[in-house]
């Protein structure tokens, strides 16, 4: 980790307030290999942080019951896009006395369990980086970014990227894997079958036992 940097500083936030259009059904609680889908990405991201959010246009007993404390979308800003998330989760993060606030889509049941550590090492804002380019939703966001963020968006300007240029951010590369990007039925049936086989894969434990079979 980058120097000065402590995880208990960092809370982190897993997006799951978007409409989910092109799915069809709620993205977040669409079962994936048998668990709800943003289930899996709060169960990655805990315990790389001191506290977990999930962010949510607006709280439901299904998304309650996943324990992480729910936090809503500002309504001035509900409907603004993922950045609207950010800010909630930013404000409460800021309420907290947290200095840090990771953040990881719904849709990112591959995200790897050093994560939140890898872009701390960059000492600041920091966006996750595929070979596609830039992927703001997975990103590290200083706390007292807040205000500006907020100010973007009331000026009509929701977009995450922008928000992580004006700060600074510095890129941190991680696997195509790492960005699932799960937005369709067809991209949800890929990634499961991709995952399965990749179970299939893995050798078997070592027999501890001594018995022959």
């Amino acid at each position: 980790m980058a120097e000065n940097f402590q995880g208990a500083e960092v809370a982190g936030v897993v997006l799951a307030g978007g409409a989910s259009s092109r799915m069809g059904r709620p993205k977040a609680l669409t079962p994936f290999l048998g668990r709800p889908l943003a289930l899996r990405a709060l169960d990655r991201l805990k315990p790389q942080v001191a506290s977990v959010y999930l962010n949510v246009r607006k709280a439901t007993p299904p998304l309650a019951a996943f324990g992480a404390r729910l936090v809503e979308d500002a309504p001035a800003f509900r409907g603004a896009g993922p950045l609207a998330g950010v800010a909630a989760a930013l404000a409460q993060a800021r309420a907290d006395g947290f200095r840090f606030l990771a953040t990881l889509p719904c849709d990112a049941p591959f995200a790897p369990l050093d994560f939140v550590e890898r872009l701390a090492s960059a000492g600041g804002a920091a966006v996750g980086v595929s070979t596609s380019g830039w992927e703001p939703m997975f990103a590290l966001w200083p706390v007292s970014a807040l205000a500006d963020v907020e100010a973007a968006l009331a000026r009509g300007e929701g977009s995450p990227r922008a928000a992580l240029e004006a700060l600074g951010a510095a890129p941190v590369v991680f696997p195509d894997e790492t960005f699932a990007n799960l937005n369709t039925p067809a991209e949800f049936a890929a990634a499961e079958a991709a995952a399965n086989l990749l179970e299939a894969l893995k050798p078997a434990p070592p027999d501890l036992t001594g018995v022959d079979r």
